[in-house]
């Protein structure tokens, strides 16, 4: 039997004095896609952010296991060290710094080795093609002055860079254009194949699973998973939304 890269056992988590999750129970194996839907205000979001450490929650009771490991009292740093990655809604600008000045030291930070730059503007370069990225955004100011689209571009950019065990991808075709999403999908599905790292991609639409293999599909509700299947849930979900699961 495989073990799970990430088993998140029964978590209780909270935001302030509000508990979002309660009870919550999730694994992924490695190279495992799964996809996680709900209604607004479930906690899809915060379950990212518990996940990768960040201190805004807290995790009340419960255990997070990565990759072997009990990370529930770790730093977001060291999470993101061993191999965790989290995209967000809206990527936050960094004036000071340029693109490809962040992704090379956060490589760096993360393999504690110094990066050989002709290789690295090489590699940059593909990526940034793959995803249909001008080559003068990495000399500019990371997401600064960029579109919407360019910022979630520079996010599956920094994916395809830095190569996550698991990478939670939180509404990353959220205000995107047809051509956006269609770039985004492929860089996604280049991190499938090549990386073989897994995915957890939050999500309200369908249009950016189109082209990727999903394994699982999951409804998260009142505090907790209420619902796993196939890809075809995604489906399910997407026609006739998720009040049945609500109800039941």
């Amino acid at each position: 039997m495989v073990e799970s890269l990430l088993d998140i056992q029964n978590i209780k988590a909270s935001v302030g004095e509000k508990v979002v999750l309660d009870g919550l129970d999730l694994d992924i194996k490695a190279g495992e896609t799964q996809v996680l839907m709900g209604p607004n205000g479930a906690g899809k979001s915060t379950l990212g952010n518990v996940i990768m450490g960040n201190p805004a929650y807290t995790l009340q009771s419960g255990k997070i296991i990565f990759d072997g490991q009990d990370i529930s009292d770790w730093s977001a740093d060291k999470r993101a060290k061993a191999g965790l990655f989290m995209s967000f809604q809206s990527p936050l600008e960094v004036p000071g710094i340029s693109l490809e000045t962040f992704i090379r030291s956060a490589i760096q930070q993360k393999t504690g080795e110094r990066v050989k730059l002709f290789a690295f503007q090489k590699e940059l370069k593909a990526a940034m093609a793959l995803l249909n990225m001008n080559e003068a955004f990495a000399s500019r100011d990371l997401n600064v002055g960029f579109s919407g689209g360019e910022r979630k571009k520079s996010e599956i950019l920094q994916l395809l860079m830095l190569k996550p065990k698991l990478a939670i991808l939180d509404e990353t075709d959220s205000g995107l254009d047809v051509d956006a999403v269609r770039a985004v999908s492929k860089g996604i599905e280049e991190f499938q194949k090549a990386q073989n790292g897994a995915l957890l991609i939050i999500t309200h639409s369908t249009k950016i699973l189109e082209s990727l293999k999903v394994d699982k599909a999951r409804i998260l509700a009142k505090g907790k998973i209420i619902k796993t299947g196939g890809a075809e849930l995604v489906q399910e979900i997407n026609a006739n939304g998720f009040e049945k699961y609500l109800t039941d």
